[in-house]
């Protein structure tokens, strides 16, 4: 608390010099008094420029990520260096955006602890964790992640994990009042960040992976008390849930699914975990919604209907959450092409006569930018981002033309994109300067399958399509090998009017970092190797690099203190890329500490290495199994422990790798984990619902062979 005690010190000290002071024969001019922590607003979020501070996720409601300050520009930036570094006591993935007001920063880590920091040195203020149950952690599908928290009125607000949105005060990090959002007796989990519009919270929330319904909902925040709740997907004997979102449904949304599918039992999906945007121009709330539950339509909805609002942008009134218009970008959802994406205000020179027109842009995971009009929802533009292979083009209403074999049945379809999309979850920006949006792109193609083991379930991981396919059983180095040069990432800055590439900027990899442009012709970009980059905004010319030690995936934000900037991004090395692709950073370093590293111009800070011991890379038991055990520990695997563990049983270092894991060497070790529950405090569950005790056997005899395969192999080379 020293950051308070030096607030009162000062303040005393005033009070000791007045007190010596000749009285003034004039009334002096009373010191205006101190402004109350977080007394952020509506007013106050819609005039901010993204200039001093960071007040809302996206920088500004237009969610732009833009910033007006120029202290740091093309001539200095080469000069910026680390200012200060806070550790997040985290291993686990870190994707907040700081949210910086009245000189503090409150950010929060995994598992949804909150800090409040003294922005200008690091200093740490309050700390809040919501010892959220990490039982939970199995029903997120991409990692316990939290993207950040939103201010207003003196308080901060956070989504936790387990459901739960709360209310804390931001002097003191004490909690005023906590609501849970959803059934917790389901796999919804919350990883998004709230906004806050005329005194309503708004938040939604992920699990479609495992069958969930999803919706919007805005509460008081004041009191945590519900006013409005959107559902995205009918009720699913198609009766009226009393809520705002009937009347959609009645109108447009019904007729879109048919009667029967595992969507009536499994929820549907269309969960909104994280785009959400105010439009203060059209007093509305435009947010994103998310894929199916399952992925494949044909489990969810045999009818074959479009299937709204799965995939969608949608517009309801800010204040009654009352429908107004939707966009859905891909209907019929069978991929897992979320709308979730990152949605940007601005105005653009876009109509007929060249006038500006106020539009939303987004380029979600189906690989095309969208053009709307924000007012109404028109379609003004859509084009293709990146290579794909599932639709040649979109008509004129914005509906994609399909390619046949894209809706995949028993024969396999190799395709771009795949579910992790040709943009995923890492936010794009756009700068008003040059009329670009840069967007963090990426090539990660997938092999689409019906699985033919596909049963409805409510819990589980639920996508009605085959991973496991066209994968050997036992996968040498070469296979792992030739899977990751498969995989690519680029920075592409792109003219929505134009509707082209200015510039590209080609990444070792994919999975790269959300991004920040500013007035001082900068765009800054986190990397997968762990380098922050900053970029010629009009060129796309390397500027400047450091290497922040971990991964560097969530969106920076920048902000000014006693008239110097500081840019600012969290790290941490997780989410859904490191534990499903199994790929490390930097294969050197078994794990990492998420950590605040925040920058400034003539900064001579250090960023600490992570101290972890080394990992002994050798199976600890003999390999067993035949060919026909092998082939099925291959398939539960992929099904049941894939999306924690990585592909072919190789860890990112995330979550333990299981091929050096101790408990494979003992049968019964591994029984208590996976079928008996032991770990379960540290978020592995027991599997006893999905795996019998035999079926476990064959998971450990298919991840032993993993690694006698791999034993003798760098990871490097793997």
């Amino acid at each position: 608390m020293a950051y308070w005690r030096s607030l009162l010190i000062a303040g005393s000290a005033v009070a000791l010099i007045s007190g010596c002071a000749p009285k003034p024969t004039e009334k002096a001019d009373e010191p205006p008094a101190p402004r109350a922590f977080a007394d952020v607003d509506t007013a106050r979020i819609a005039t901010a420029s993204g200039g001093a501070e960071w007040l809302t996720y996206g920088g500004t409601y237009d969610e732009q990520r833009y910033s007006s300050l120029t202290g740091v520009n093309t001539e200095n930036v080469s000069r910026l260096g680390v200012a200060w570094t806070y550790d997040l006591a985290t291993n686990r993935g870190v994707e907040a955006t700081p949210i910086v007001v009245d000189g503090v920063m409150y950010v929060t880590s995994a598992w949804s602890v909150v800090y409040a920091l003294d922005a200008k040195t690091g200093e740490e203020i309050w700390t809040y964790d919501p010892d959220a149950n990490r039982a939970v952690g199995v029903n997120a599908c991409c990692d316990v992640v939290n993207r950040g928290v939103a201010v207003y009125g003196g308080k901060v607000f956070v989504g936790v994990i387990d459901g739960r949105l709360e209310a804390l005060d931001a002097k003191t990090g004490a909690r005023i009042w906590s609501t849970v959002t959803v059934d917790q007796a389901k796999p919804y989990t919350i990883t998004g960040a709230p906004r806050v519009v005329n005194g309503k919270v708004l938040i939604g929330n992920g699990g479609a992976e495992f069958g969930v319904r999803g919706y919007l909902t805005a509460y008081d925040a004041d009191t945590g008390k519900k006013l409005w709740r959107f559902y995205t997907v009918p009720n699913p004997k198609k009766q009226p849930d009393h809520e705002i979102s009937d009347s959609a449904f009645e109108s447009v949304g019904n007729v879109t699914w048919g009667d029967e599918g595992a969507w009536v039992t499994d929820g549907g999906g269309g969960t909104v975990w994280d785009s959400i945007v105010y439009d203060d121009v059209n007093d509305q709330i435009i947010f994103g919604v998310g894929n199916g539950s399952p992925w494949n339509r044909t489990f969810r909805d045999p009818s074959g209907g479009d299937n709204l609002f799965l995939s969608s942008i949608v517009a309801v009134d800010a204040n009654t959450g009352a429908y107004k218009w939707h966009f859905q970008t891909t209907p019929g959802d069978n991929w897992d092409y979320t709308a979730t994406q990152s949605i940007i205000l601005a105005d653009l020179p876009v109509g007929e006569d060249g006038a500006p027109r106020r539009v939303a842009m987004q380029a979600p995971k189906n690989g095309f930018f969208y053009v709307l009009d924000a007012a109404t929802g028109e379609f003004l533009s859509g084009d293709a981002f990146g290579p794909m292979n599932w639709a040649t083009g979109l008509d004129e209403a914005g509906r994609p033309i399909e390619v046949a074999a894209a809706r995949y049945g028993k024969v396999p379809h190799q395709q771009l994109p795949g579910p992790l999309g040709a943009h995923n979850w890492q936010p794009m920006a756009f700068s008003p300067d040059t009329g670009l949006a840069y967007i963090p792109a990426q090539e990660i193609p997938q092999a689409y399958v019906e699985d033919p083991r596909f049963a409805s379930k409510a819990t589980g991981w639920n996508t009605g399509a085959d991973f496991s396919s066209g994968i050997p059983p036992i996968a040498p180095p070469d296979v792992a090998k030739f899977l990751r040069s498969t995989l690519k990432g680029r920075l592409i800055a792109w003219d929505p009017v134009a509707r082209e590439p200015r510039w590209t900027v080609e990444h070792e990899n994919a999975w790269n970092g959300g991004v920040l442009a500013t007035a001082g012709n900068l765009v800054f970009q986190g990397k997968l190797s762990g380098d922050f980059v900053a970029y010629n905004a009009l060129t796309g010319e390397k500027l400047w690099s450091q290497n922040v030690k971990s991964g560097a995936a969530a969106g920076p934000g920048t902000y000014m203190i006693d008239g110097e900037q500081y840019v600012t991004i969290t790290t941490g090395w997780g989410s859904a890329f490191a534990l499903v692709a199994g790929y490390a950073y930097d294969e050197t370093v078994p794990s990492t500490v998420g950590k605040v590293v925040t920058f400034k111009v003539g900064g001579n800070g250090l960023i600490a290495d992570a101290d972890f011991p080394a990992i002994e890379r050798t199976p600890k038991a003999d390999a067993f199994g035949d060919e026909t055990l092998l082939a099925s520990g291959a398939v539960l695997f992929s099904r049941n422990c894939m999306v924690c563990h990585g592909a072919l049983a190789k860890s990112s270092g995330v979550l333990p790798d299981l091929r050096w894991s101790a408990i494979t060497g003992n049968a019964e070790a591994w029984r208590g984990v996976v079928i008996d529950g032991n770990l379960s405090a540290n978020g592995m569950v027991s599997f006893s619902d999905y795996v019998t005790p035999d079926d476990a056997e064959a998971i450990r005899a298919y991840v032993l062979a993993q690694a006698h395969a791999n034993a003798d192999t760098p990871d490097d080379e793997q």
